[in-house]
């Protein structure tokens, strides 16, 4: 081994666990194929290498084998089989990109914590669900009708930017395209499209340019799947779609059809919209479902469109409907969708961002009534920060191009709490273990000012929070929304209070918003 050859710490650690006692009675033979199967990428593959030289692995070309010299066949294969499995999502991947480059790439996004999502489409005119076409089995002829009154004469994506800037939102993204087919951008390649109904003009030219202006990050969404285009085969979600349909039937019904060209169309789309409206910050691509009569990967050919996605926009922030889980760079985060707020902790270390609407539905539903409370709303923001993860939240407007005046008035509502909280979140992530949540509350943190935000969902009527094991730990504590200091005491009723523990003197009234918080200055 050359003397200028550095080997890997974790190589080296490795090996070093090797009992010194240790006896290499002699070389043991391994099929070079079974060595093949242990190529792992970037770091792992460094480790693998160095073990490989430290056990003194002689290569005889004239052999189909690998002589190993080592302690027994059986720790070689241990330890080969544990960086193996540890590493299995590296196995394969589309770029060269480091999780340095990846990180620094992101950065923005996981600062930021807050999006807005907007479904905006024909839809919203039945008003009873983005998937309506699917729910009620339309034809495209009975769907038309939507089509020729789409006449959005309200639409002012200005007042949007506006609207989201205040209510805390840091980047937006928009359907440029849904299920339905129908585009919201003037495409080359289709007459289905904004700029031929009465709305008469480019309306995702409209809202780049809005949203920008407001300082906000932009993102497009999607829509993989097209129940209107004459090449997309009709599978099991299609409006058109069989019941209990054989294979014999779906192949029946799709004569005709060819998902060739449609990959061809599906891909010059998206080249036009990572390529005619500046800097894109997100792609949101939706959304893939393998399987028997379903769609995946291969029907998308998603490496090649992930590959071109990120040629086109090098910075670009791309979501995980790809079917692409088999590569360990096919996605940037994950995406739960419409999750409870309980089900967020097992993100907590990832990339991710969970959506959710206001209501039911993702496009606007006139009447539809299960809309959510602020306090909902909250939770649902604060929750993601506190498991480390971002918040898109959705809007659909009306058929005239507004915002729902019951969306209004969320909108407001988090822009008040964010107006004067909006520390917990930009820059937050989940607490350090050595700091645990006191029942009724949850936790934020932020890492470049060395800040716990302590989110109080219930207040203690008594005024007395008991901060488990933070003494000695805190240097300041006050009030977020106004800066009013809140006093700490190590000493409480005889015989209840730990020696490590705190008491927060919280003022007996409540601060006048719906969940107040208390920044706390660590040492």
């Amino acid at each position: 081994m050359s003397s200028t050859y550095k080997l890997t710490s974790t190589a080296i650690e490795v090996f070093k666990a090797i009992p010194s006692e240790t006896n290499f009675p002699g070389a043991y033979l391994l099929d070079k194929s079974a060595v093949s199967a242990f190529q792992l990428q970037g770091d792992a593959g460094k480790v693998v290498t160095d073990l490989l030289k430290l056990f003194a692995i002689k290569i005889n070309n004239q052999t189909s084998g690998i002589m190993i010299s080592t302690t027994s066949v059986s720790y070689f294969c241990s330890v080969l089989f544990l960086l193996y499995t540890a590493t299995a999502g590296a196995q394969k991947k589309i770029t060269d990109e480091t999780e340095a480059q990846k990180k620094e790439r992101m950065a923005w996004w996981a600062h930021d914590r807050f999006g807005m999502f907007i479904h905006w489409g024909l839809y919203a005119l039945p008003a009873r669900h983005e998937w309506v076409k699917q729910r009620e089995r339309m034809t495209d002829e009975q769907y038309q009708v939507y089509f020729d009154e789409f006449n959005p004469d309200l639409y002012n994506p200005k007042q949007w930017a506006k609207q989201a800037k205040k209510a805390g939102m840091k980047y937006a993204v928009i359907t440029t395209k849904h299920h339905e087919g129908f585009c919201l951008f003037d495409s080359e390649f289709t007459d289905y499209k904004s700029t031929n109904t009465k709305a008469g003009r480019d309306l995702i030219a409209e809202f780049v340019e809005a949203f920008r202006a407001e300082g906000l990050k932009v993102g497009f969404y999607y829509s993989l799947i097209d129940w209107h285009h004459p090449d997309f085969t009709i599978d099991r979600i299609h409006p058109q779609r069989i019941d209990e349909g054989s294979e014999a039937d779906y192949d029946a019904v799709n004569k005709g059809r060819d998902m060739k060209k449609y990959r061809k169309y599906l891909f010059n789309q998206v080249r036009e919209l990572l390529t005619n409206y500046g800097k894109i910050d997100i792609i949101w691509f939706d959304f893939s479902y393998p399987g028997k009569n379903g769609k995946g990967k291969d029907d998308w050919n998603s490496v090649e469109l992930l590959k071109m996605a990120r040629e086109l926009q090098p910075g670009i922030i791309v979501d995980n409907r790809l079917d692409l889980n088999d590569y360990a760079d096919g996605a940037d985060f994950e995406t739960p969708e419409q999750v409870k707020t309980e089900e967020l902790a097992k993100y907590k270390g990832k990339m991710w961002e969970t959506c959710q609407t206001f209501s039911g539905s993702w496009g606007y539903y006139r009447d539809e009534n299960t809309w959510k409370s602020q306090r909902q709303l909250l939770d649902l923001l604060i929750t993601s920060v506190a498991n480390g993860g971002n918040l898109l939240l959705n809007v659909g407007p009306t058929g005239r191009g507004e915002f729902d005046y019951r969306a209004i008035n969320a909108l407001d509502g988090l822009g008040g709490w964010m107006h004067a909280n909006s520390r917990s979140v930009y820059g937050c992530t989940f607490a350090p273990e050595d700091y645990k949540a006191p029942t009724g509350t949850k936790l934020t943190y932020n890492p470049e000012t060395n800040r716990l935000y302590l989110h109080l969902f219930e207040y203690p009527s008594s005024g007395r929070l008991v901060l488990p094991g933070y003494k000695n730990k805190i240097r300041y504590t006050q009030f977020l929304h106004d800066n009013s200091e809140i006093g700490i005491s190590a000493e409480g009723p005889s015989g209840t209070l730990k020696n490590e523990d705190l008491i927060l003197l919280l003022p007996e009234q409540k601060p006048g918003m719906e969940i107040p918080v208390v920044e706390i200055t660590l040492k």
